[in-house]
């Protein structure tokens, strides 16, 4: 039996330059199944998404494998560095297929169903980040980030195009973006002890309604070790609140297990897996 791809539709342009394109898994010319290959520009990279992959007759022959293998050879022929899948939490066959073809976690989503504003720890008080601090404040996230992205298994190159290309569309107006909450955490002395950017409105949540999504959190390296992450957590959420917004998000990356460890204990609950590797 021979399994091949073959074009469901045209290829379609992505929103940011890419370019995405269904496909028929086929066995011997009857289609068996599918997927979407999608290309990503990210600065002088392109990344691929292997998404929508599904076979719905004879599975368990390696025809999911298959289809997953030509895929990468559709991006690796688009220009693409690496590529990457997202696998919904509860989808462990996926999962294991991933890992079996070389796949790495990068990250986990996460997510908590909001109900009433929680208390802040005594003697902290948040303070807009306004344009004296966002210059600053914009550096220190931004190396944070270019951190993360390199220690999940990013090239420096790769880890600085995604970065640029995504503070960029996230905060077109820097500080003064709408639907964003830039925040300051300062003690009782008044020495800011960390900061905080939540997107109050990044997607839909599961009852349809505004899905909120912690950007960054960052704690000052001379205070941490001391509750801070976890009542920038807090503060996250009294925004998300105030706005109206019941349900929260966030990214985080595999090698940050005390990250994840914190959201599991504030009742955070691993949505989505994101796995990666390199094309070439």
């Amino acid at each position: 039996m021979t399994t091949t791809l073959r074009p469901e539709g045209d290829e379609h342009p992505w929103p940011g330059g890419g370019r995405s394109r269904r496909w028929q898994i086929r066995v011997n010319g009857r289609p068996v199944g599918g997927l979407r290959t999608t290309a990503l520009p990210r600065g002088d990279q392109w990344w691929g998404e292997i998404s929508e992959l599904e076979v719905v007759e004879g599975r368990r022959r390696g025809r999911a494998t298959i289809g997953a293998l030509a895929a990468e050879e559709v991006l690796r022929g688009w220009g693409c560095s690496r590529v990457d899948v997202a696998v919904p939490a509860e989808a462990r066959a996926a999962l294991g297929l991933a890992r079996a073809l070389g796949y790495t976690e990068r990250m986990r989503n996460m997510a908590k169903r909001l109900t009433a504003p929680p208390e802040l720890p005594p003697g902290l008080t948040v303070h807009r980040i306004g344009p004296s601090e966002y210059e600053e404040w914009l550096a220190e996230a931004r190396a944070g980030y270019l951190a993360d992205l390199t220690a999940s298994g990013l090239t420096p190159a790769q880890a600085r195009a995604k970065s640029d290309a995504d503070h960029l569309q996230v905060l077109p107006r820097r500080e003064a973006t709408e639907g964003v909450a830039l925040r300051q955490l300062r003690d009782a002395g008044g020495s800011t002890v960390g900061s905080l950017w939540v997107a109050l409105r990044q997607g839909t949540g599961p009852d349809g309604g505004p899905l909120a999504w912690v950007m960054v959190v960052q704690v000052d390296e001379a205070h941490r070790r001391r509750g801070h992450g976890r009542a920038l957590m807090l503060v996250a959420e009294r925004e998300c609140l105030a706005a109206g917004v019941h349900h929260l998000g966030l990214n985080v990356f595999s090698s940050n297990e005390s990250a994840a460890a914190l959201y599991t204990s504030l009742g955070y609950r691993v949505t989505l897996r994101v796995l990666g590797k390199p094309l070439y």
